[in-house]
């Protein structure tokens, strides 16, 4: 896992909850906005898959364990995509916070894979 790409990572969700957090404060739908964050949260994790198998592929593991690394990378992949869809389904402005509970998920779990690939306990 590169610390850069998790950083990143990490500030984009918790920007995409911020954003969601306050357009559900506003009352505000999911609309492109909301939905448009999450999208950037699932490209993210799109990428960190695709960068984990090509490190894995090149020999490098996790410290402690490589397949629950990518239990918890295929989990997340699909958080936003089941919290997006449940808002577009269910469109109140609850759904929005629910968008903010998702990218908040994810970043939870981006923290759990850090642990899991370096072996560090927070």
């Amino acid at each position: 896992m590169i610390e850069l790409l998790y950083q990143a990572q990490l500030w984009l969700c918790a920007a995409a909850a911020a954003l969601t957090i306050i357009l559900t404060l506003m009352g505000r739908k999911p609309s492109l906005v909301s939905v448009s964050a999450l999208a950037l949260v699932e490209l993210g994790l799109v990428v960190q898959l695709l960068v984990s198998i090509a490190l894995v592929i090149g020999g490098a593991q996790a410290k402690q364990d490589t397949v629950e690394f990518f239990g918890y990378l295929i989990t997340a992949l699909i958080v936003p995509v089941a919290a997006v869809l449940w808002g577009l389904v269910e469109r109140s402005r609850w759904s929005t916070a629910t968008l903010a509970v998702a990218a908040l998920t994810v970043a939870v779990m981006l923290a759990r894979m850090e642990q899991i690939w370096t072996g560090t306990h927070f």
